[in-house]
């Protein structure tokens, strides 16, 4: 009897040892230790280098860490282009992402979304056109960009379409950028009159170079982020969530929102393929 009394304490104490989510994992992941997760550097304060270490930091890479361990596993980040993200998905070259992605269905062929965060387009200028500019209104004939890799071009064709064209005043002249740093620099450059990114994104850009930028009007979009799994991977995607899910009911999930400055962009509850 002692010896049982003192298998099912050590099966007990064992659970305990593992942490939470852990055993939910797909065996493959538990037997390497790791997740696979792409990631870009440029798209502060989501994701970017820290200029005194140059190592990856921001909101999405924090979370990463607190989801790896709530799971019990580490985090190999693998930089990509965003162009490569859903393809390494298809291929295995890679797990999950952490991007800040929109949740679109169009991009669940290969992936499914753990959404975890909203964010908005919004339209921006900088300050010395803000007398020109000073409502959305005023952007009507004028050439606004935006990264080519994102929906925002369509979506600001969509938007002109509706705000411009539909009131007979001039469409908006779009241009898709090499990125959303692309489109700042043309904008400084005059060949962009206005601009748009995500709204949580400028914030970081107005600190970083007062007095430099000035918004437009209210976001013109409103969409849900996603964390992307591999379809190959369900379980790994419940597990996410799950893991998620904790850390929002610890509290975690708000410290970080907090730290960098994106209590707006707060999704609750976490989600699967909510994204329109």
């Amino acid at each position: 009897m002692n010896i049982m009394i003192r298998v099912l304490v050590a099966a007990v104490v064992l659970a305990m040892a593992v942490p939470s989510g852990a055993q939910d994992l797909p065996e493959r992941v538990k037997r390497e230790g790791k997740i696979i997760v792409a990631t870009m550097s440029n798209y502060p304060p989501i994701c970017y280098k820290d200029p005194a270490t140059n190592q990856l930091t921001g909101f999405d890479i924090d979370l990463g860490e607190a989801i790896a361990k709530e799971l019990g596993v580490k985090l190999q980040w693998e930089e990509t282009a965003f162009a490569q993200v859903f393809s390494s998905l298809a291929t295995g070259r890679v797990d999950m992402a952490l991007i800040g992605i929109s949740d679109y269905p169009s991009r669940r062929d290969v992936a499914d979304f753990v959404d975890y965060m909203r964010n908005g387009a919004q339209f921006y200028t900088l300050q010395s056109r803000a007398k020109d500019i000073k409502t959305t209104d005023d952007l009507c004939g004028k050439t606004v960009g935006a990264s080519r890799n994102t929906s925002w071009p369509k979506q600001i064709e969509e938007w002109s379409a509706a705000n411009c064209a539909a009131k007979g005043k001039p469409v908006v002249k779009v241009v898709g950028t090499e990125g959303s740093a692309d489109a700042r620099t043309q904008l400084k450059s005059g060949r962009l009159d206005a601009a748009a990114q995500g709204n949580e994104t400028l914030p970081y850009f107005q600190k970083l170079e007062p007095n430099t930028y000035a918004i437009i009007g209210k976001p013109f979009t409103e969409d849900i982020v996603g964390l992307p799994v591999s379809k190959k991977e369900p379980q790994l995607r419940d597990a996410v969530k799950g893991a998620l899910e904790r850390l929002q009911a610890k509290g975690i999930y708000d410290k970080l929102l907090e730290k960098y400055g994106l209590q707006p962009s707060k999704f609750t509850p976490i989600a699967i393929n909510q994204g329109k």
